[in-house]
């Protein structure tokens, strides 16, 4: 379908969502000439097989913003190249999610390939989340080697933080400009850098190592109003043995996350259902959401009869119970608050 004509003379500032990056090209062949911010939203960055002549300069630009939360190939191929048309740009933000095998993206490549052809530029904000297929044929940088690259961004605090997961065959590399006005945060691992996060709502937790008791405590420290939670890891605690033996766990921080609503535990490891269950261990607001398998439920409440984890179960506001056959009457019994399905 073609994109509209729509032609304007006079509009200077634009927020737009688009599906596709020729559709962003198609606003910026000339019909907005006096644009000088603009704010896009693209479902897709993918090679497109219309036509577009992309090629003229955007010399009214100041001011752009790109967000997209969908996985581009294209990072090198139309990203990079589209920048270099705003030759006097003076704010730039980039939101994207890249796939690259040439490496990760750093301070270095951000200064030759973006800051260097925009002259004017004295803001520039971006979370850029990189995912980089193993091979063997380049040497994973360190977390230090990358934040040696922004040495020189003295106006921001850059942070960033590299991940190998060897079982997925992949390298993770989330770069970002600090303080954090997104919100969201999602592939937390154990190398987490901290920080506090104070707009950020939904949160999500990815490693190939176990996450202990401490590393939630990290978590409720640093996302104070984290209302969504989804933890993904299927290694159990190795330290669980050890909390159980210490004085029933007399001496652990009880964790509190005071504004959660919506709690995924399909794909985690049945210590940490118990780890969110058990109620000297964490303590639900209430009315949270809880999806979990059933028999992970089962095991970890002790076929529905457990005290511990009864507390902490009766906050629940909604239960999705994956693969239940039924839904008894003593199941139900055991959450008396809760709507289950």
């Amino acid at each position: 379908m073609p994109f509209p004509t729509i032609t304007s003379l006079n509009l200077l500032e634009l927020h737009i969502c688009v599906d596709y990056f020729s559709d962003l090209l198609c606003l910026l062949d000339g019909r907005f000439n006096q644009l000088h911010t603009l704010y896009v939203n693209i479902y897709h960055i993918k090679y497109s097989r219309s036509k577009i002549n992309s090629g003229e300069k955007l010399s009214n630009l100041k001011c752009f913003s790109l967000y997209s939360d969908m996985r581009t190939l294209v990072y090198d191929e139309l990203i990079v190249p589209f920048l270099h048309r705003m030759l006097n740009l003076e704010k730039l933000d980039l939101h994207l999610k890249v796939d690259r095998h040439k490496g990760f993206i750093n301070g270095n490549d951000l200064k030759e390939n973006i800051i260097n052809y925009m002259p004017r530029l004295n803001k520039l904000t971006f979370n850029i989340r990189l995912f980089n297929h193993i091979s063997n044929k380049i040497n994973l940088p360190s977390n230090e080697d990358i934040q040696y690259t922004f040495k020189d961004f003295k106006d921001n605090q850059i942070i960033s933080c590299v991940d190998l997961f060897q079982e997925e065959q992949f390298r993770y590399c989330h770069i970002y400009s600090y303080p954090y006005k997104m919100k969201y945060y999602d592939n937390i691992s154990n190398n987490f850098p901290g920080g506090l996060f104070k707009y950020v709502h939904k949160v999500s937790l990815y490693d190939e190592y176990p996450f202990e008791h401490e590393f939630f405590l990290r978590i409720e420290k640093s996302f104070p109003f984290m209302k969504e939670l989804t933890v993904i890891n299927d290694k159990p605690q190795r330290n669980k043995l050890y909390r159980k033996s210490k004085n029933d766990n007399q001496d652990l921080s009880i964790i509190k996350y005071p504004h959660l609503t919506y709690l995924n535990l399909v794909r985690a490891h049945d210590d940490y259902v118990e780890q969110f269950l058990v109620d000297t261990e964490m303590c639900l607001p209430n009315h949270v959401h809880l999806s979990v398998y059933y028999e992970a439920m089962k095991m970890v409440t002790e076929n529905f009869t457990r005290n511990i984890t009864r507390i902490n179960c009766a906050k629940l506001r909604s239960l999705h119970l994956w693969r239940a056959c039924e839904i008894t009457k003593h199941v139900k019994d055991y959450f008396p608050h809760t709507h289950i399905f």
